[in-house]
């Protein structure tokens, strides 16, 4: 910095207005420890400084990703946190969001004019930008988690295998997905993820898995069974089945793959 350049400082109300968000939302940010202000005025007014701003700058970045706030809380203020690194990743996130956007404003923009010069699209072209929506959703909901697990280039190869699935092939994904949760509801009557259905819904949940995945390790298998547990919202997909769902697929899932001493 400069010598004699002096550090600019904003109240709750200039950096709301100046981040658009609205001073409630820094407040609470302040009330649960993500954002505190970098010093309080002698009137005890919050007041907060480049750091914070920056700090600001990447909790908004989480947010528009889809991250919720507790998650955001354990990045930002872990000791390895790495500002840049953080960034560029931002970046890619973003840029590849914006392809999906494209894809599907090229989309609609196609189907628009199919439909005033009355062509039919084919079943292909419409399916197409389904696929880009439901990548869309699923960045949303769980890019950040699935990237901090398996890393950026693992996700890009499972949505581009996304983009290459025929409508035949997401068909039968779709059915396997069932298939897992029939074959788990099954399972559970007997309380033993060892035996023959629980073991069972564990292999019909690798067919399903290989529809998304573009290799078949185990290790990869029996971390995202791992990850229905410790993340609450693919727990509570599997625990709509049956209380203790989740944990039940986790350890059949285990043992599946030899992950577990059986």
């Amino acid at each position: 910095m400069n010598k004699g350049v002096r550090e600019v400082e904003y109240t709750v109300h200039e950096l709301a207005r100046l981040a658009g968000v609205t001073s409630r939302t820094l407040r609470y940010y302040d009330e649960i420890g993500l954002l505190k202000p970098g010093r309080l005025s002698e009137s005890g007014y919050r007041l907060y400084g480049p750091r914070e701003v920056d700090r600001l700058q990447q909790i908004l970045f989480y947010r528009e990703l889809g991250v919720d706030l507790e998650t955001i809380k354990q990045i930002v203020h872990s000791p390895s946190f790495d500002e840049l690194k953080a960034l560029r990743q931002h970046r890619e996130q973003l840029l590849e969001k914006r392809r999906h956007l494209d894809a599907l404003i090229a989309n609609v923009e196609k189907t628009i004019g199919a439909k005033e010069r009355g062509i039919m699209m084919s079943d292909k072209e419409k399916f197409a930008a389904f696929k880009e929506r439901l990548m869309e959703e699923n960045e949303q909901k769980y890019g950040e988690e699935i990237r901090q697990k398996y890393g950026e280039e693992q996700v890009s190869r499972s949505n581009e295998k996304l983009r290459n699935m025929t409508k035949e092939q997401f068909d039968e994904a779709e059915k396997l997905s069932k298939d897992v949760l029939e074959a788990l509801k099954e399972a559970m009557l007997s309380g033993d993820p060892g035996g023959e259905a629980a073991q069972r819904a564990a292999d019909l949940h690798r067919q399903w898995l290989s529809f998304w995945w573009d290799h078949d390790s185990k290790e990869a298998h029996a971390g995202l069974a791992r990850l229905y547990v410790e993340d609450e919202r693919f727990k509570a997909y599997y625990d709509r089945v049956h209380p203790g769902a989740a944990e039940f697929l986790k350890e059949a899932i285990l043992i599946y793959t030899g992950m577990k001493d059986r």
